[in-house]
């Protein structure tokens, strides 16, 4: 009976694991038409199709034999869809006879379609316009706007027809007496002159405009987790972010709760209360593991496209670059706010000398990055020789006021602030996809927000610059200097270059604020350059190191503080421990840490030695990529 009933419990077991594995099945293969020679298959489909044909959020009409979509209440006709690039171009049903004059069936911006899960993006945000539709009373401000709707236009209205790029017209860009009445999107692969005659803005309107369709990026947002791009050689896929991934997490609890309520069955019937205990337990399990997968939720950022702005808009958001609130290796940095009053950083790269195309696929690549320890890229700005970059602001400053000041925090908030700064950087070396070093580690690119939680900036920095000089130039500045790790004080070219370079600055911000003192305080000790590292481990031997006036528990966190921060500054890099290494120590009792050698300088030769843990594939201009 025993042997019958084990079996019976692992059978239905493996059903119910198949079954969960296997319940999402492949979409059949369905294609339709509606007589406009336009082949309709998944995940699209018409109304009249089997019901399990496509997808019911991509569902179109069929009115008159033309394809017709109902966009966010407007009306469009479907002139392609490309199911290899996972592109769909529409063009308003009030633009499509030639030469009509008309506004849109209904305005539609470009922040509208964004924010549409179903459609993550426009195909080319070079060649997609705005058309703005503005109604003045008086025609003397008809100088402002591009070209006259004549079939709109009265005596005591006109309407004019003004064309941007990409971004719409608010009632802060037009006069007093004017007003935006509509917009509507277009695709326009031609070059569209400064001032575009009435003519031009017909052609645009019939060519309509083309977005981005994903059904993966939906699904992973009405999960609550974000898509990013598959890679950079196949744009327009997108998958759900690999980090936290939610239907592996779920599959395992549906496992266990499985498991031990057939458990529970079984103990039922021979012991009455031992399912109740069981039951309990793996209840309460389930409940705390689902408050776990919330909370992580609530702190994971939604990759959106950074928004492209004019000049004109950041001289508008910085006041003029008035509020000047720092200064770095790429340049000046202002305080800024945006219309809805929110509080932004402004950042000047008076350091690139790059293309604009250079510039902008570096920063698409950079703001995919997200992280909850990683300051966001909000938007940008490429005009010329004019590089801007928009990012959010940190009320609390950079850890740079505090590092050096033994009462700014406790002991505790110290050693988080390091293992959330050290996540971040974990994240920029393995997590992020493609492998980042930030070679620009420093406190005063370590910010703090509202809950003076880290967020680590510039990172990426190194992919907008094209040429070797140009990065040598950007860090090699003195400000820089005390942070970097030996290697790249010996190898000018950055031959040297890996993840532990960002172990060794790191390592620095540790012991500062393990030791209570700035590093570049150091030389006022005596009159001769000192190594800083090598300086706090003669304390320690000397026994001048003690940590007076603290608890059992605060004495606990700064030792370890102390010896996790030499063991990133040891001069070879195949001597310090990965950043996985490092977080792994700062969760490892005291006792189970070993003294590491005292740090000196050697050969550059031997500094160079090759490293077997760094990754295959660094996010570095082309000259300076390399693998392990």
């Amino acid at each position: 009976m025993k042997k019958l009933m084990s079996a019976l419990v692992f059978l239905l077991l493996f059903s119910f694991i198949n079954g969960t594995e296997s319940r999402k099945d492949p979409p059949p293969i369905c294609s339709s038409s509606c007589g406009d020679s336009l082949e309709i298959r998944y995940p699209f489909r018409l109304p009249n199709d089997p019901f399990t044909c496509g997808d019911p959020d991509f569902e179109l009409r069929c009115e008159n034999n033309k394809t017709i979509m109902n966009f966010h209440g407007g009306l469009y006709y479907v002139k392609g869809i490309s199911y290899d690039n996972h592109t769909i171009q529409l063009v308003d049903v009030n633009f499509s006879d030639d030469g009509k004059c008309s506004l849109p069936n209904r305005s539609l911006s470009t922040s509208e379609i964004l924010m549409d899960d179903r459609y993550p993006g426009l195909v080319n945000f070079t060649n997609s316009y705005t058309l703005n539709y503005v109604r003045c009373s008086d025609s003397s401000v008809g100088s402002v706007n591009n070209s006259i709707v004549p079939c709109l236009t009265r005596n005591s209205s006109h309407v004019y027809v003004n064309v941007t790029n990409w971004s719409s017209l608010t009632s802060y860009d037009v006069p007093k007496t004017c007003k935006v009445i509509a917009m509507a999107p277009a695709f326009y692969e031609e070059s569209v002159p400064v001032n575009p005659s009435y003519e031009t803005v017909l052609k645009m309107q019939q060519s309509g405009f083309q977005m981005v369709w994903s059904v993966e990026c939906r699904d992973c947002r009405a999960k609550g987790r974000g898509c990013v791009y598959k890679s950079a050689d196949t744009s327009f896929l997108f998958e759900c972010e690999k980090e936290y991934d939610y239907n592996a997490e779920l599959r395992y609890i549906y496992t266990v709760v499985a498991a031990m309520f057939l458990a529970a069955i079984i103990g039922f019937i021979r012991f009455i209360l031992l399912p109740l205990g069981v039951f309990s337990f793996i209840l309460h399990k389930y409940l705390s593991t689902k408050k776990d997968y919330r909370e992580k939720s609530s702190e994971i950022q939604q990759p959106l496209a950074p928004e492209r702005y004019n000049y004109t808009d950041i001289l508008s958001m910085s006041n003029n670059f008035k509020d000047k609130i720092g200064e770095g290796c790429f340049g000046t940095v202002y305080k800024g706010q945006l219309h809805d009053d929110y509080s932004i950083v402004v950042k000047k790269l008076e350091s690139f000398k790059v293309s604009e195309e250079h510039f902008i696929n570096g920063v698409s690549r950079t703001s995919g990055i997200q992280h909850p320890n990683l300051v966001p890229i909000l938007g940008f700005c490429s005009e010329g020789s004019k590089h801007v970059l928009v990012n959010q602001y940190m009320p609390n400053g950079s850890l740079d006021k505090y590092v050096g000041n033994s009462d700014s925090f406790s002991w505790e908030k110290a050693r988080e602030i390091v293992l959330k700064t050290g996540q971040g950087i974990e994240f920029l070396h393995g997590g992020s996809g493609g492998g980042i070093i930030h070679l620009d580690i420093k406190p005063r690119n370590i910010l703090l927000d509202e809950n003076f939680r880290p967020r680590i900036s510039d990172f990426g920095i190194a992919k907008l610059c094209r040429k070797k000089h140009d990065l040598v130039s950007l860090y090699g500045r003195s400000e820089t200097m005390g942070y970097r790790a030996p290697e790249l004080m010996v190898s000018r070219d950055f031959e040297a270059v890996s993840c532990k370079s960002d172990v060794y600055s790191f390592g620095m911000i540790i012991l500062e604020m393990a030791c209570g003192r700035r590093h570049v305080d150091v030389d006022a000790i005596n009159s001769s350059k000192v190594h800083f590292p090598t300086w706090v481990y003669e304390l320690n031997e000397r026994g001048d190191l003690e940590f007076e006036n603290l608890t059992k528990s605060d004495t606990m966190i700064a030792r370890k503080l102390f010896i996790i921060g030499l063991w990133c500054t040891q001069t070879r890099p195949l001597d310090r421990p990965s950043m996985t290494r490092v977080l792994e120590m700062l969760e490892t009792d005291l006792d189970d840490l070993e003294m590491p050698p005292k740090p000196v300088f050697i050969s550059a030769q031997y500094l160079r030695e090759p490293e077997l843990d760094s990754p295959k594939e660094m996010l570095l201009p082309e000259t300076m990529e390399r693998s392990s």
